[in-house]
């Protein structure tokens, strides 16, 4: 197969799951992947090993932009970041594909309803086995079909806290999570949120859509197969080759349609690094890019971990992530404008927390750790041209102007006071920073217009009619919500597209 039909690069959730919209299609197919399979070795279930030693870490530096280099919480195994997301498979509020006003500004409009993608979100939540319940939420969309599996249950400490919320008048509500529970404790009794999967237990990118996707003889998948580049025909108007390294061997493919999926920052980073045959034309350097929108609009979400402590009760939750509370997702809770999403991190421990707090002994932190209750407060990131992902050579730089942080801001404030009301004395936050870039979007944006975005709303390139982006790079907006989902729908909506189109006759 020297030359597939398609080649997928990455096999993160936009790359396995579009090749699992495109199996049975009758088109040969290539999925390219950076790195290997994790391996199942005791690492993968140490707090110490995955936190303190930053075992699964990349060996690679990005930088700041006019600033320090910095080591990126950004996998490189089959199956992408996934592997290490702490599953949650929520949908956007239909809200959240309408211009929505923010204290920190305006969020833009998706170039489609929430209506028109809503079948798509059914398909996803089925294809990564969603386990969730409807009704729980007040902020919750239409569903068309409801999760065929039953939440994950709380353990005895989150029910606590469940009622506690409650009992503010507030509507705490199950997370739709991407988990086989029993197998995932069969496998050792930790959280998974931040844990590599190397079993069955977690529905991510590998477990869930690759390995369907890998049933069709026509689709295989190379690993160690680092892209460098891609070429234009001579026209500009094509992706010609891709050129990448496999094994220290410089190999070069010619497909007739290339899928780029290597995520928000990666896919960016491959076009800007990708010469333009048309530098004459006005726009900005790399290939999709007559817009000059490639790399801008970088967001990542504004987001703190508060941990809520009460010296009289233990909280002994082995995996704790099972609630979020939306009560201040379209609001304040007073009528003024939207603050954020509230969620349980999985369960923290001393080896966690001595990873961020150093100076601190640890049987403190163990102390601390094991009367808490962990949560995970994630607002907007709007949009701006000038937070943006560049690269200098071989190298990524990043640029990340944050913004809408009165809502963090907000959103910290009241669930201090929520948590305070609840029993809990003692309430600590901590922001997360940039080595964390989990949920990176807007790249590569989707749009209507080809002067502003580069990608139409089916993820095509305007500039280059066989390529696609699918990965977190197509989405204009961050939402308040985990990515995956959404990325997830759009690509088997753009699978779809591609059978009736390039691939019907």
């Amino acid at each position: 197969m020297a030359n597939p039909d398609i080649v997928i690069i990455g096999s993160g959730i936009g790359g396995a799951t579009i090749a699992s919209g495109l199996a049975g299609a009758g088109a040969s197919i290539l999925i390219l992947e950076r790195g290997e399979p994790l391996p199942a070795t005791p690492h993968a279930r140490s707090t110490r090993s995955i936190f303190l030693d930053e075992h699964y870490r990349p060996k690679e530096m990005w930088r700041e932009a006019g600033g320090a280099a910095f080591n990126p919480g950004n996998y490189y195994y089959v199956g992408g970041n996934s592997k290490f997301f702490g599953a949650v498979l929520i949908r956007y509020r239909k809200e959240d594909f309408s211009e929505l006003e923010h204290f920190g500004g305006v969020s833009p409009a998706w170039p489609f309803s929430y209506d028109e993608f809503e079948p798509w979100y059914s398909k996803a939540e089925q294809l990564f086995r969603v386990r969730g319940t409807l009704g729980e939420d007040p902020t919750e969309p239409f569903h068309s079909i409801p999760y065929a599996f039953k939440p994950v249950p709380d353990e005895p400490p989150i029910a606590r806290a469940r009622a506690e919320l409650k009992s503010l008048g507030l509507h705490p509500a199950s997370l739709p999570l991407g988990v086989d529970i029993e197998t995932w404790l069969k496998e050792g009794r930790t959280g998974w949120d931040a844990f590599p999967n190397t079993g069955l237990g977690k529905i991510d990118a590998q477990t869930g859509p690759l390995t369907e996707a890998l049933k069709d003889p026509d689709i295989r998948l190379e690993t160690g197969a680092h892209v460098d580049w891609l070429e234009t025909s001579p026209d500009g108007k094509t992706i010609a080759a891709i050129h990448y390294t496999q094994n220290g061997v410089q190999k070069t493919l010619s497909p007739k349609l290339v899928i780029l999926s290597a995520g928000a920052i990666n896919s960016a980073a491959i076009l800007l690094r990708s010469p333009s045959p048309n530098t004459s034309k006005k726009g900005g350097k790399g290939l999709a890019n007559s817009s000059d929108q490639v790399g801008r609009n970088f967001m990542n979400h504004n987001s703190s971990a508060m941990l809520a402590i009460d010296p009289r009760r233990r909280n002994d939750s082995v995996y704790q992530k099972t609630l979020m509370l939306n009560d201040y997702y379209l609001s304040d809770g007073k009528g003024g404008k939207p603050l954020g999403n509230v969620q349980l991190l999985g369960k923290i421990d001393g080896n966690m927390l001595k990873a961020n707090v150093k100076s601190m002994p640890k049987f403190a932190l163990d102390y601390m750790a094991g009367h808490a209750v962990d949560w995970y407060l994630m607002c907007e990131d709007l949009p701006d041209p000038e937070s943006r992902i560049m690269v200098d050579g071989k190298e990524i730089v990043m640029q990340w102007r944050r913004s809408n942080m009165q809502s963090l801001e907000g959103l910290t404030k009241v669930m201090r006071e929520n948590l305070r009301t609840c029993g809990y004395p003692i309430v600590l936050s901590r922001p997360f920073d940039k080595r964390t870039p989990s949920h990176q979007c807007g790249t590569v944006k989707m749009g209507n217009d080809p002067a502003t975005s580069p990608l139409d709303p089916l993820c095509r390139a305007y500039d280059h009619r066989n390529l696609y982006v699918v990965d977190g790079g197509f989405l204009p907006t961050s939402a308040a919500v985990n990515p995956a989902l959404s990325i997830a729908a759009q690509a088997l909506r753009v699978a779809d597209h591609i059978r009736k189109t390039e691939l019907a006759a």
